[in-house]
């Protein structure tokens, strides 16, 4: 009886000793397991007299339901520990400034077509959208150029399938400008109206400082009766000092565009007092208006290009397009 109750005393002590999940498990199997301490002391009971063995036998089952019950308040006991710990671990302070999360914005060159389209659209001009990939026909012979000119060449057009012994109208390409979008609206819609049509254009040329493959236009297209380049002037004119914020001086330039006559070259004068150049322009060919199946007596317009791009970067100071491609956040989060 001395001997179970020293055990009692020791594995009590070796409980209240256990810190862990891993050491509550060892002591489990230390004494609760199948050769575990209170087991031995049961197969010990064999050879002791009946009177002796229930005695003792009633005393090793009173250390076992001690044992378990220990045991189980030393598990409860860990885990509220750890518990506890895990809650002043991840405590939040609810008075602690928020983490300041950084936010995406549009690409500057999506800011600068907004903006044109917003101008534009205060004046009654509505904007609408044509295909990337367009026709040989589109492109260039509904606009007037000629099959001899150098832009339907290999040096200036991205062409997917071209086959000459076809139609043109089969043969693809990636537009080399927004100016068929002119062709397909004047062949769907009734005049007057006037529109703009920005997008993406693509041209086969080697990238430098002020060229790419790939920029954006918008071109815009005012059709009516009675319709000058008085009116086109005051319309740009107003354009540009909106853009850019200040006053500004325009002149017109004679310039050669097949799908125009008269075309012009507009420069625009700011403050650094240097003319540059912002734009194409024109009257609208006859040849166009034929083409898309108007009465060109009837009607009258003019026409007009700009580059996106190049808007952009007079604007905002930039000295290479490439920049806007990069996809460096260095130069985009300036915008």
């Amino acid at each position: 009886m001395e001997d179970l109750n020293k055990r009692k005393k020791e594995i009590e002590k070796d409980i209240q000793g256990i810190a862990s999940l891993a050491m509550l498990k060892s002591a489990f199997k230390k004494y609760l397991g199948k050769q575990g301490l209170i087991n031995r002391l049961f197969r010990s009971l064999t050879d002791l007299p009946i009177t002796q063995k229930k005695e003792q036998g009633r005393q090793i089952n009173l250390i076992k339901i001690a044992t378990e019950q220990a045991l189980e308040k030393k598990e409860i006991e860990i885990k509220d520990k750890a518990r506890e710990d895990t809650i002043k671990k991840e405590k939040i302070d609810i008075t602690r400034p928020a983490e300041k999360k950084e936010q995406g914005h549009l690409h500057i060159l999506t800011q600068v077509q907004e903006e044109i389209i917003t101008i534009f659209q205060s004046m009654g001009f509505s904007t609408v959208a044509g295909p990337d990939i367009e026709t040989e026909w589109y492109n260039f012979d509904a606009l007037n150029v000629p099959a001899s000119h150098p832009a339907r060449d290999i040096q200036d057009t991205l062409w997917l399938e071209k086959e000459k012994e076809q139609d043109n109208r089969s043969n693809l390409l990636l537009r080399t400008q927004t100016s068929p979008v002119q062709v397909r609206y004047l062949e769907k819609n009734n005049p007057p109206f006037r529109i703009i049509v920005p997008g993406r254009v693509y041209r086969n040329e080697a990238t430098d400082a002020s060229h790419e493959v790939q920029f954006y236009q918008c071109e815009g297209l005012m059709i009516d009766k009675d319709i000058s380049v008085a009116n086109f002037k005051a319309i740009i004119s107003s354009f540009l000092k909106r853009f850019f914020g200040t006053e500004i001086k325009t002149r017109f330039r004679p310039g050669y565009f097949p799908f125009t006559e008269p075309g012009f070259e507009v420069d625009a004068k700011r403050g650094n007092n240097e003319w540059m150049e912002m734009m194409g322009a024109g009257m609208v060919h006859p040849n166009v208006f034929k083409a898309a199946g108007y009465v060109q007596r009837d009607w009258q317009g003019f026409a007009f290009g700009m580059g996106i791009d190049r808007l952009a970067m007079v604007k905002y100071k930039i000295d290479d397009i490439r920049l806007f491609y990069s996809g460096d956040l260095r130069f985009l989060k300036q915008f």
